[in-house]
């Protein structure tokens, strides 16, 4: 095939070959989906409906759980629909709405952890000005300021990469688009277009990885001179959601990306790609409720009400 203009879809790859792995997945992954759904939700409607967290703290968290619902709903459903009806094809407009939308929200969701780092930095390190430094306004211009920085990215590195010429084929060695398995098919004379991505991508990546780095040095720094040992522990559970977040999404994701070619197999690409687009979503609520009583006494109100009213 000379250029992508020529290809109307795409191949992606299948979970299994026979048909009982194929259901054995979908049921697997739709149970992950709800619980995502579920999970995100009941974050989204208990800080909208509860006063109490009206903070800035929660405020980032419900948009984490916006970005997660959104994430997951980009590359899921697709997936488990071709599980069901033992398909592996995907159309090209389809292609390139994955690749968009799962961009934008997957760029704003590490453009928002970052925000969340410098809201932890604050409330630790200047709890006096945190009201000041994290008004509602600024509140709203971080948020936004990571939502846009996500879909331009997404809007650039698409347009960049659906505007490549496509010869080596259409089948894709990943259960949804994502662009480095479409850059595999493009022709091998656009190198450089492709270095340009790669390099734009790593910059972003590095400068919100090497901010988050230096908040929590700051943190820690200032959570060792707390006198007291129950301050120190109140201190680091404020942050430990939010660390074992950021663990998860860059460890995996990072190793995805950045481990050397000779390490090359299409099962552990689709482990490694599960574990970066799929699990956070599905764990980030239970990671941030477990340890925040707030949360959890909202969430159980929520809960009740809700039981009380089938009544």
């Amino acid at each position: 095939m000379s250029n992508g203009s020529s290809i109307t879809e795409f191949l992606l790859l299948a979970f299994a070959d026979t048909r009982e792995l194929q259901l054995l997945h979908f049921w697997l992954f739709l149970g992950i989906y709800l619980a995502a759904l579920l999970g995100n939700g009941l974050i989204i409607t208990a800080v909208a409906c509860d006063h109490r967290l009206y903070t800035p703290m929660y405020f980032f968290l419900l948009n984490l759980s916006l970005l997660d619902l959104g994430s997951i709903s980009t590359t899921l459903p697709k997936a488990m629909a071709n599980s069901l009806w033992d398909t592996r094809a995907i159309s090209y407009l389809g292609c390139a709405a994955q690749v968009v939308f799962f961009l934008f929200l997957m760029v704003g969701e590490y453009c928002l952890l970052t925000v969340m780092a410098y809201d932890r930095y604050i409330a630790i390190c200047k709890p006096l000005h945190y009201g000041t430094l994290l008004g509602s306004r600024a509140c709203v211009h971080m948020a936004a300021a990571a939502w846009g920085s996500g879909f331009l990215y997404a809007v650039l590195h698409t347009a960049n990469t659906f505007s490549l010429p496509l010869c080596q084929g259409n089948a894709l060695n990943q259960f949804f688009c994502e662009i480095p398995q479409i850059l595999k098919l493009s022709c091998s004379h656009s190198y450089l277009r492709k270095a340009g991505l790669l390099l734009f991508g790593f910059s972003l990546s590095s400068g919100c990885f090497v901010f988050i780095v230096l908040s929590y040095v700051q943190i820690f720094r200032a959570v060792l001179r707390i006198p007291s040992k129950h301050g120190r522990h109140k201190a680091f559970s404020m942050c430990l959601p939010h660390m074992a977040v950021v663990s998860l999404v860059l460890i995996t994701a990072m190793f995805a990306y950045l481990k050397p070619p000779s390490i090359f197999s299409p099962a552990l690409d689709l482990v490694l790609a599960v574990l970066y687009s799929v699990v956070p979503p599905a764990v980030n609520p239970l990671i941030y409720s477990m340890r925040n009583k707030e949360l959890k006494d909202t969430l159980k109100k929520l809960i009740q009400l809700f039981f009380c009213q089938q009544q």
